[in-house]
């Protein structure tokens, strides 16, 4: 089995940005970084996004607030932000805590600024395949990593397990965009291991640790794993138990090392689109 790792795949994608770069006569891409409270996750994300954004040489700013926050400051800061014109793209790290209304913020901000697909006009967009809209990022990284492993998805059979809109819906439509036939797994569906052992691409977005083992996998299946969770020692791991798949699969992703090391650098390739467009 082919370990496929996002490294080379997120480097990739920086290299094309910085090459596209080279031509820029506008001001720098800026891109806005919004965070409620301390959560690990959440400030790790950042950290990450930061370095990325500096690494391909754009601007970044972090906005942060008390997760004690209330309401209507929290709106209204946000409202200067999505309107603040130096601004690009905007980043909200979610979810936010619960007093505060995500959904008006999905609903208010700027579609031409939403760079991680959160916004009603990019989901409808995902789902029409229109090119000028922002899917979710960690979803297009899906796509990204099939697309640099060379595989052909032009009639495969597809199976997405999970059925969120952060994942599992928008690299649904992703994938159907790439001509693949495309079959969505959810907490509902009956006998899953089944269903999954006739899938030629297989992408875990469940969040369950180590859901998938080799009862889910078709001999040369490729298999991407998006889950990230902690088992019972305390180690990151994927939904898929990347030990017992190696029987089966042709190529895995690794957890961590995989999709997650994409989706800055997805995050980046948006930023630039946005700043293009909004500048041109």
């Amino acid at each position: 089995m082919e370990t496929l790792k996002g490294l080379p795949v997120a480097n990739a994608i920086n290299e094309k940005i910085i090459e596209e770069m080279k031509d820029w006569k506008g001001t720098i891409p800026h891109l806005a970084i919004v965070r409620v409270g301390e959560r690990p996750d959440d400030m790790s994300y950042e950290r990450g996004a930061t370095k990325k954004m500096e690494k391909v040489g754009f601007r970044c700013t972090s906005y942060t607030f008390p997760a004690d926050i209330d309401n209507d400051t929290f709106q209204k800061e946000f409202d200067k932000i999505n309107e603040d014109e130096d601004i690009d793209g905007i980043l909200l790290l979610r979810p936010l805590p619960k007093h505060l209304d995500e959904k008006a913020i999905e609903n208010r901000i700027a579609s031409v600024k939403d760079l991680d697909g959160i916004s009603p006009m990019n989901l409808a967009k995902v789902y029409a395949g229109d090119p000028t809209g922002y899917g979710p990022c960690t979803a297009e990284a899906v796509i990204e990593m099939l697309d640099y492993a060379g595989v052909d998805l032009k009639g495969k059979r597809a199976v997405v397990i999970g059925r969120s809109l952060v994942i599992g819906k928008p690299v649904a439509m992703m994938l159907m965009k790439k001509n693949a036939t495309v079959t969505v797994c959810h907490t509902k569906t009956v006998d899953m291991p089944g269903v999954c052992k006739g899938a030629e691409v297989l992408v875990a977005a469940a969040g369950v640790a180590k859901m998938v083992d080799k009862s889910f996998v078709a001999d040369g299946a490729v298999v991407i794993d998006v889950g990230i969770n902690v088992d019972e020692d305390g180690n990151l791991c994927g939904d898929v138990d990347f030990e017992d798949v190696a029987e089966n699969a042709s190529v895995c992703t690794p957890v961590p090392g995989g999709v997650g090391s994409v989706t800055t650098s997805v995050l980046a390739k948006h930023l630039l689109k946005a700043a293009k467009a909004r500048r041109a």
